[in-house]
């Protein structure tokens, strides 16, 4: 049986991207660069943190990774997958998520459709 590992979201600015899931996702923050990091990437010619082509997201706890990887593309279309969250109160939580820079894209009466700073859909459920 598989299990859910990582999340990948293709971005054009993976540092970017993944200071906001950090900041968005309770629990989670941008994987700490050590000095090992910083030399393996310098040796592959980047030139710190925030030129790193794939930025991990990680869970104090449980749950899956949140990788956030450069892709020369830019994003057309609706996502073809998107992650659902909840919060106890989704209009405050919107607010302070565009705050973080995501904007709004629809209000329904059980939940909100917000993108990503990259324009990538979420939804923003109650939590009951």
């Amino acid at each position: 049986m598989a299990r859910l590992r990582d999340i990948v979201i293709d971005c054009a600015r993976p540092a970017a991207t993944a200071r906001f899931w950090a900041a968005a996702l309770d629990g989670y923050a941008v994987a700490p660069y050590d000095e090992a990091e910083l030399a393996r990437l310098r040796a592959l010619g980047v030139a710190g943190p925030d030129d790193d082509p794939t930025v991990l997201v990680e869970p104090s706890g449980g749950g899956p990774r949140v990788w956030c990887q450069l892709v020369p593309e830019s994003k057309s279309g609706k996502n073809r997958l998107h992650l659902d969250l909840l919060a106890e109160d989704p209009e405050e939580e919107t607010g302070r998520l565009v705050g973080l820079g995501a904007s709004v894209l629809a209000r329904h009466e059980d939940h909100h459709v917000l993108a990503d700073p990259e324009g990538n859909e979420f939804c923003l459920f109650p939590a009951r």
